[in-house]
């Protein structure tokens, strides 16, 4: 025994500085690991771990959801199917005969209303905003064309009109019915585009009243085209256009109002202020087409009135400015 460990000493010893270390550093690994081998990175080796590690855990869910099914009571497909559905206020089935709508009047008393009716204003509504852009958009005789075949067209449009009004905090007619009270004389007034002709009803016993629309609703009113009217030159003391200059041949509107006019007779135009492009060349082009402004004036903000005074001269027939935007209501 102690010759052989003398041995291995002297061996040791006698071996090169390099060849010390190696050997030093194999004693030292073999003691630590057991096995005569150095341990190497594996870097790879933790990428598999984690793969590993997610695929155990997505099994383990999917294990547990089936043990929920599982454990979750049976339901027939009825249940199932109510279940699915969410339970929310019972709808009442529709009666037409029964069913009935509450609203407010104009009073602000709550009356009850049926819905059929209610409907049925609506459509009226849609396809009086149909036939108020028509007029807007067409010319005097192609409108009075228009009307001549369709009277309930015409019927239909007159009513949705009146509803609009009822909506108005001010109508300029009563401006104007007040103005021709007011008046000492007795005159011969022109109301273009009357419609149930309101002024003759009101004062046709203290003027001469002459009505014109393209239908004539009632016994009041003359049926015809505005830039056509039956009667004289120079008969009359006054033509009213109030909220009626509507089509798109302006021009001849206003030709055919001066020449019944008698010189010094008056123009009264009402109209809606946000159909002006420019007020200033509107008013400039009447002037020219034989005609002198004598009074204008803003009712509330929605309304424009202009009185104008015709005389001998007229400087262009169809001036630059008079123009209109047609007054189209929004879509629903």
């Amino acid at each position: 025994m102690g010759k052989k460990r003398s041995t291995e000493v002297s061996t040791t010893e006698g071996a090169p500085a390099e060849k010390k270390k190696k050997v030093e550093k194999w004693l030292k690994t073999s003691s630590e690991d057991g096995e005569g081998t150095k341990k190497k990175k594996r870097p790879w080796r933790n990428k598999v771990r984690k793969l590993a590690a997610k695929k155990a855990a997505a099994e383990r869910r999917v294990e547990n959801s089936e043990e929920t099914t599982i454990l979750e009571p049976v339901t027939t497909a009825d249940e199932a199917t109510k279940k699915k559905k969410k339970r929310g206020p019972k709808k009442k089935k529709f009666k037409p005969e029964a069913a009935e709508v509450e609203k407010q009047n104009e009073e602000g008393d709550t009356v009850k209303e049926n819905p059929i009716a209610e409907a049925k204003k609506r459509l009226d509504a849609g396809r009086f905003r149909m036939l108020n852009e028509k007029l807007y958009t067409c010319t005097g005789s192609e409108a009075f064309d228009f009307f001549k075949e369709d009277r309930t067209a015409f019927d239909l449009y007159h009513k949705g009109f009146a509803d609009q009004v009822k909506k108005w905090p001010n109508h300029p007619l009563r401006e104007i019915i007040r103005w021709l009270q007011a008046k000492p004389d007795k005159q011969t007034v022109f109301d273009l585009g009357c419609g149930e002709a309101k002024i003759a009803e009101t004062v046709g016993e203290k003027h001469t009243i002459r009505s014109f629309d393209l239908v004539a609703v009632n016994e009041r009113v003359e049926s015809c085209d505005m830039s056509k009217l039956p009667a004289e030159d120079g008969s009359a003391d006054i033509v009213i256009f109030c909220l009626s200059l509507m089509g798109t041949n302006l021009y001849d509107f206003i030709k055919e109002a001066r020449r019944v006019l008698r010189t010094g007779g008056v123009l009264k135009i009402a109209e809606v202020t946000s159909r002006f492009v420019s007020i200033k060349q509107f008013c400039e082009a009447i002037n020219k087409m034989g005609f002198e402004m004598t009074n204008r004036r803003q009712l509330t903000d929605y309304f424009m009135m202009f009185d104008f005074r015709k005389i001998d001269k007229v400087e262009q027939k169809r001036p630059y400015g008079l123009k209109l935007k047609p007054c189209l209501y929004k879509k629903r």
